[in-house]
């Protein structure tokens, strides 16, 4: 037993597992601290976290505004990396973005600033790219039902009708099927 307990018996050993009682904002900070260590949260995240955990209002606002203060919370710096990533990695268009940056407790202007870094060509030829990805599975379909899913997916993902529509049609065209949408003068091509 001396071995585990490193020579200060029985009761040292218990009273190094038991910590004092800590402070609201002690409490709040390890929470915090905890939360921010797997990934990047907003503000709005946190201060759910820690209401849901009992932690008073102002503790909360204490410790909320000092990581803010130091850098540990950049709500501004989320959004873009939020976007950046989500639109690279999921295709995921404004629309879409804005939805699930609102839904994490980003503000309006942070939004649009964030948003601000896809322009309408990135976000079309990121929707080309998605439905050059998915058209080969809707091959041996009839040319309605390949329109619906393929424009369905992008709606799915936050893009625009009239550019789904537009996209879907010049991938079709591109693959040599007639996409019943007639010459296509009303859509410039690239």
């Amino acid at each position: 037993m001396r071995e585990h307990d490193g020579g200060g018996g029985s009761g040292a050993t218990r009273a190094e597992r038991e910590l004092p009682p800590q402070s609201p904002e002690e409490q709040a900070r390890a929470i915090c601290l905890r939360l921010l260590t797997g990934m990047p949260r907003t503000r709005r995240q946190l201060a759910d976290a820690l209401a849901k955990r009992g932690i008073p209002d102002e503790a909360a606002e204490e410790v909320l505004s000092r990581f803010e203060e130091v850098g540990l919370i950049d709500d501004a710096a989320f959004a873009g990396a939020w976007v950046e990533s989500r639109h690279r990695g999921r295709g995921l268009a404004r629309r879409a973005l804005a939805q699930e940056l609102r839904t994490k407790g980003v503000g309006a202007a942070l939004v649009q600033e964030a948003l601000g870094q896809l322009d309408s060509e990135q976000e079309e030829r990121t929707a080309r790219e998605l439905v050059e990805r998915k058209l080969r599975s809707t091959r041996g379909l009839d040319r309605d039902k390949r329109i619906r899913r393929l424009a369905g997916m992008l709606a799915r993902k936050g893009y625009p009708e009239g550019m789904a529509l537009r996209v879907v049609r010049r991938a079709l065209e591109a693959e040599g099927e007639d996409d019943g949408f007639g010459s296509g003068a009303a859509y410039p091509e690239d």
